[in-house]
């Protein structure tokens, strides 16, 4: 059953959503709002002068940061030193990038300028983060995402070099702040990265027990 938005600040239980996991439609993207739904693992997919769309999945693809894939590859392009992870020091400037990248199956970007402002609003409260990928004074990839207790819940990722996303990526699982971290959406790239499927009532009791 699709519950429909009115301006008063709630949601309907995360269970109840349909299969594909559409949970609700309409309300807005105001603080309050974005807090309520990621607390109780909501989260919007918003396509411009549309209705905001708010998912729950009965299933969620995350990575448990101690089990991330790391390539051989990858490791010997970490210790090349080539690149240097930082946080939080350009988060506008890695949202853009992010909304910038076209993707297989999609006809545009789900990040709008209003979502780039709501999220933007959040990042300036310390919720929403970003690590990014620095090559001597050039943003070369990262990925952005909202903070909820010991669960990263992220958002998109870019890389303008090769690789550089995965980088920003295996960085935030090696921080130890985090137990989980929410990918949102299957892709077979963050599989091969150690990616899998936990149930809603799994995921709920990392995210409550924050």
């Amino acid at each position: 059953m699709l519950f429909r938005l009115t301006d008063e600040i709630i949601f309907p239980k995360p269970s109840l959503a349909d299969d594909d996991g559409l949970l609700a439609i309409g309300g807005d993207l105001s603080e309050e709002r974005l807090l309520l739904a990621y607390q109780n693992g909501i989260f919007p997919w918003y396509s411009e002068e549309e209705p905001i769309l708010w998912f729950s999945p009965h299933e969620r693809f995350v990575i448990v940061p101690g089990e991330v894939k790391v390539s051989h590859s990858m490791r010997q392009q970490i210790k090349s030193a080539k690149y240097e992870i930082k946080w939080n020091t350009a988060f506008d400037e890695v949202i853009t990038r992010c909304s910038g990248i076209r993707r297989k199956g999609q006809s545009g970007t789900w990040i709008h300028d209003d979502m780039k402002d709501a999220y933007t609003r959040l990042h300036n409260k310390k919720i929403a983060q970003s690590v990014e990928v620095w090559q001597g004074e050039t943003l070369v990839g990262g990925l952005y995402g909202v903070v909820v207790g010991k669960v990263f819940c992220g958002e998109s990722m870019f890389s303008k070099l090769p690789n550089t996303s995965k980088l920003a990526l295996i960085a935030l699982c090696r921080s130890g702040k985090f137990e989980l971290i929410d990918c949102q959406v299957y892709t077979q790239h963050l599989q091969k990265m150690g990616a899998k499927f936990i149930s809603r009532e799994e995921f709920m009791k990392t995210l409550k027990n924050n």
